[in-house]
């Protein structure tokens, strides 16, 4: 008889922790995370590809050095950004990665815009490949970014659901940060719009 109570009140427990939402924030939370990973595994392609982007480019504008530095520079501070699972909870350390990663972007978009200037450069096949991984990759980092922006909202509205916030008050599942536009309140403002006089 007591075994049997001891596993009633097992059972009991255990439907109460499913009831209260405790799975449903473990499932949510491994998708954030797996998500996030995807995410991470892109800029890493992208980081990865950068060293044969900037050797091509060196081949044919050598003296756009300048442009050149930035670029390794970037992908230097990007890629030395420690990656851990706190930074998903920590929203200081996800805009600064996301910063990083922006900076990157820019110094990238500076360096495809000079080969421009260099119509060898452009007819190299290395170089053509090389863009077009790129292209690919920016793409896929943009998709993992809204599967890990999705998640992170399901996960988001459960935390803040009644009554489930409770159960992430109690086991202490925070609200996660996501990625924000950078010029978030420059969008946000009204444009100017001036007529000639």
């Amino acid at each position: 008889m007591q075994k049997l109570t001891k596993w009633l009140a097992i059972a009991l427990f255990a439907s109460m922790l499913s009831a209260c939402g405790y799975n449903d924030f473990q499932a949510k939370d491994e998708a954030t995370k797996a998500a996030w990973g995807e995410v991470v595994n892109q800029y890493q392609r992208r980081a990865d590809l950068i060293p044969n982007l900037v050797n091509t480019v060196k081949g044919y504008a050598s003296h756009e050095r300048e442009t050149l530095e930035a670029v390794t520079k970037a992908r230097a501070a990007a890629t030395s950004f420690q990656i851990t699972p706190e930074v998903l909870n920590d929203p200081q350390s996800l805009a600064k990665f996301q910063q990083l990663q922006g900076e990157l972007s820019s110094a990238l978009s500076r360096l495809m815009a000079i080969s421009e200037n260099y119509p060898q450069l452009k007819a190299d096949t290395s170089f053509r490949d090389l863009q077009s991984q790129l292209e690919g990759t920016e793409n896929r980092i943009t998709v993992a970014r809204q599967r890990y922006i999705a998640a992170v909202q399901d996960y988001n509205v459960l935390a803040r659901s009644f009554p489930t916030n409770l159960t992430a008050k109690v086991f202490g599942y925070p609200v996660k940060p996501s990625f924000t536009v950078e010029n978030e309140k420059a969008i946000s403002a009204p444009p100017k719009v001036e007529f000639g006089k």
